[in-house]
C-alpha cells in the first residue's frame, strides 16, 4: 500500500513551512515514533509584531512504513497541502499507483536546535 505525506496546516494562518532537518532517506525502514522532518513556520506576514512569530515543529510517524521518496530538503519552503514524502508498506512496492491514504503522523512543537538548517546559515 502506498501512503503520502502532505503538509497540513499546523496553525490556521500559515501558508507553508521551511524544512529545517530531514531524519530519514529513501529506502529507510521506519518504525512508529521515527522522526521525519523538523519544520519552521514563520507567521510574520500574517501578524505585524516587533519580533517575528517563528515556531518549530517535528513530524513523527505513528505507524511503520518504508520511506520511498522525500521532496522536503533543508531550506526548502513547502506550501500547505503540497507533498512532502511517499511511503509504502513493503520496501519494493511499485510507486505507479495513487496513494491509498495519508501516512499516520503526529506533529509536536519543538525548540530551535543547532542542527537545524537555519542554525547553519549564520
Amino acid at each position: 500500500m502506498i501512503y503520502e505525506l502532505k503538509l497540513s496546516a499546523i496553525v490556521p494562518q500559515m501558508t507553508g513551512a521551511t524544512t529545517q532537518c530531514c531524519y530519514a532517506a529513501p529506502g529507510d525502514a521506519l518504525k512508529m515514533g521515527s522522526k521525519l522532518v523538523d519544520l519552521s513556520v514563520d507567521l510574520s506576514s500574517a501578524f505585524a509584531q516587533e519580533c517575528p512569530p517563528v515556531s518549530y515543529y517535528r513530524i513523527v510517524l505513528r505507524e511503520p512504513a518504508f520511506l520511498r521518496a522525500i521532496t522536503a530538503k533543508p531550506g526548502d519552503f513547502t506550501a500547505v497541502d503540497a507533498p512532502l514524502a511517499l511511503f509504502s508498506s513493503t520496501p519494493d512496492e511499485p510507486l505507479d499507483e495513487a496513494p491509498a491514504r495519508p501516512v499516520r503522523v503526529t506533529v509536536a512543537g519543538i525548540m530551535h536546535h543547532d542542527a537545524m538548517w537555519s542554525g547553519q546559515q549564520e
